[in-house]
């Protein structure tokens, strides 16, 4: 109970902030479906809610601004760590906190035992055993995945607001990212699963 109550919380506040930006912008989350003007969108969601519960740091909280149905702006911010991964369609990816910040790539790893494979899935593990990690923090894994902190990310169908931000942080990282049937898949384009 504390924990749905504390996430509707930042939910509520977050979307009433973004409704002061962007007024006539829809809204999309896990609980709630806000339609606009047809031309813009926030996706928020709060990931890792399992983890926070538990006190464990690796949770965030993913938006991104889609416009016309193409995500523009990502952001997966971890409160913990203080760091904001970043993404603006066309013009890379980049990762802020309190005591720098840069533009952050993939990874260049391609040999199996040098990679770590984030993975959130129920019916099927990482094809190359040993070197995955199952985290429960879906956005933030793609934002490590951006960052070069993992090689490649694969999942199950998640809701859309869980991936919407770090699909775009991935690709402007110079990495892949591809949903077949609905499970997902991000590398850093040298893996192949």
């Amino acid at each position: 109970d504390f924990v749905a109550k504390a996430a509707a919380r930042i939910e509520e506040n977050i979307l009433s902030d973004l409704q002061l930006v962007r007024p006539s912008a829809g809204l999309s989350t896990p609980d709630v479906s806000k339609p606009g003007d047809g031309r813009d969108e926030f996706v928020l969601a709060l990931s890792g809610a399992a983890n926070f519960v538990r006190g464990n740091s690796h949770f965030a909280i993913s938006l991104a601004l889609r416009s016309n149905d193409e995500t523009k702006i990502a952001l997966v911010y971890s409160p913990i760590e203080e760091r904001l991964y970043y993404a603006e369609s066309g013009n890379g990816a980049y990762v802020f906190s309190a005591y720098h910040s840069e533009r952050i790539r993939v990874s260049n790893l391609k040999e199996p035992q040098d990679l770590t494979i984030g993975y959130n899935t129920t019916g099927i593990r990482p094809v190359i055993e040993g070197t995955a990690r199952e985290t429960g923090c879906p956005a933030l894994d793609l934002a490590w995945v951006a960052s070069g902190k993992m090689d490649a990310f694969m999942s199950d169908p998640l809701d859309f607001a869980e991936i919407a931000a770090g699909e775009l942080l991935v690709k402007e990282a110079g990495g892949k990212f591809s949903s077949v049937s609905g499970d997902i898949i991000a590398t850093n384009g040298k893996v192949e699963l």
